[in-house]
């Protein structure tokens, strides 16, 4: 009988605008079950190296990740072994991942609050020679606040006949796991195999009002203190 595991491939700590730590999303994945977990800070690979060195201590294998702000749009890169410079065209990035042994995954491409993908895809991810020749799309996004946002990504990974993957999209420990990619097998090269061959499925559950107002509550603490250091800088540079 075949196993299937739980993948959370959408992942932020604090080494990008994430409000936890490594340790404390590895206590948490591993809490709650889930065999494989990719640490995707924006434009950072750092947070995910932490997280695989410290992931010997947990059931749960790290899988080194980066949400890259291409100029089309996000995408969540997979299995790096070095990190991708932001702001180039998605054509250049997924080429560069692809020369790494890397695998694309679109990122909430119909998410109108960020920088995503939307329709284009359909344009420049389709017939056989694309332009943007992605492994898959984030065909669920727990952090997403219309459902119809996944909805339309889960139609267009049909159309296109690509994989779809799941993600919670955690800026919180709270939240991991909320969105998840089923995959047969239990370690990352499973996952890995099933996402090339297209056998895997997105699942889960959307954020509670909780967790949006948790997240906003720690955004608002951290914009705060950003604001609190640039006043105290000027006038400390004033009195020296």
């Amino acid at each position: 009988m075949t196993i299937w595991s739980r993948a959370d491939i959408h992942i932020h700590t604090r080494y990008s605008d994430g409000h936890s730590s490594v340790a404390q999303v590895l206590e948490y994945a591993d809490h709650i079950g889930l065999r494989v977990i990719a640490i995707t800070d924006h434009d950072t690979i750092d947070g995910a190296l932490e997280a695989q060195r410290m992931a010997r201590g947990f059931d749960v294998e790290v899988i080194i990740g980066e949400e890259v702000s291409t100029t089309d749009g996000h995408l969540l890169v997979l299995f790096l072994t070095h990190a991708l410079p932001p702001r180039r065209p998605a054509s250049e990035t997924i080429a560069a991942a692809h020369a790494q042994g890397a695998l694309c995954i679109v990122a909430h491409p119909f998410d109108w609050l960020v920088s995503s993908f939307g329709t284009p895809l359909l344009r420049y991810c389709g017939g056989d020679h694309p332009i943007w020749p992605v492994d898959g799309v984030e065909a669920f996004n727990a952090s997403l606040p219309l459902p119809g946002m996944n909805a339309r990504a889960a139609s267009v990974a049909t159309t296109l006949g690509l994989p779809a993957c799941g993600g919670s999209d955690a800026h919180h420990f709270s939240t991991v796991g909320l969105g998840y990619t089923l995959f047969p097998g239990t370690t990352a090269n499973d996952l890995r195999q099933a996402i090339i061959h297209g056998e895997v499925q997105a699942s889960g559950r959307s954020w509670a009002a909780g967790h949006y107002a948790a997240v906003a509550g720690l955004r608002a603490r951290r914009g705060l203190a950003r604001a609190a250091r640039a006043v105290t800088r000027p006038a400390r540079a004033m009195s020296r």
